[in-house]
């Protein structure tokens, strides 16, 4: 595969401090991790994002969360109709596997993800809305919470309150898969909706009777 290049030599270099450091440091930990496996007490499901740093936010060590990425941090509905979930797998293997007692869904300001929801729900992105758009059809799984905010003319608040829906409607998504109800129901599994400012290194919680609300 010609387009496949050796690493940077800048990441090279860090690595190899890495290395030379906080591996070295650690030996014993990594070595435990890799030879009794991962036991994370919570699943964080976060946007791609690269300004999102989840273990620096909790200042948390390699084992402690199990974590999954995707655009705008979304969690689809229950679907099991033999395609490609990936989102979808992560939640199974966290609940059936790992056993987690947490799964946090964590948004943010200024998402991406979110403002081409907001843009091609509003007909401003049409590119987004063709069938082609990996991109669109993600993001369509936040559609029903543009519909609750539609209605707010200022373009800046209707964003920051979509970038809170995307939280909202992936809990609403997640307490529809059978395994996570029933984890729910046994008391041995508890969903948690969070928001972060990035500029202003805000954290914010949800709570069905008081929103959003300052840590």
């Amino acid at each position: 595969m010609p387009t496949v290049k050796p690493l940077p030599s800048y990441l090279i270099t860090r690595y190899h401090g890495w290395k030379a450091t906080t591996y070295a440091d650690n030996e014993p930990w990594y070595r435990n991790l890799a030879d009794n496996g991962q036991n994370p007490r919570a699943m964080v499901i976060s946007c791609c994002d690269s300004r999102v740093h989840v273990t620096s936010i909790f200042g948390a060590e390699q084992g402690e969360f199990f974590i999954h990425r995707n655009i705008a941090n979304l969690v689809p509905p229950f679907n099991p109709d033999g395609e490609h979930h990936g989102t979808s797998a992560a939640i199974e293997y966290a609940v059936n596997a790992l056993k987690v007692a947490h799964i946090i869904v964590l948004g943010h300001s200024n998402c991406g993800g979110v403002a081409g929801c907001n843009d091609m729900c509003s007909g401003h992105a049409p590119e987004l809305a063709e069938k082609t758009s990996f991109i669109g059809r993600w993001i369509e799984i936040l559609r029903p919470g543009y519909e609750r905010v539609k209605d707010i003319e200022n373009e800046d608040d209707r964003r920051r309150a979509l970038e809170k829906e995307a939280v909202k409607v992936s809990l609403e998504n997640l307490a529809g898969f059978p395994f996570v109800a029933d984890a729910l129901e046994k008391g041995k599994l508890s969903l948690h909706g969070l928001w972060t400012d990035i500029g202003e290194g805000g954290l914010e919680h949800y709570t069905p009777e008081h929103g959003f609300k300052q840590v």
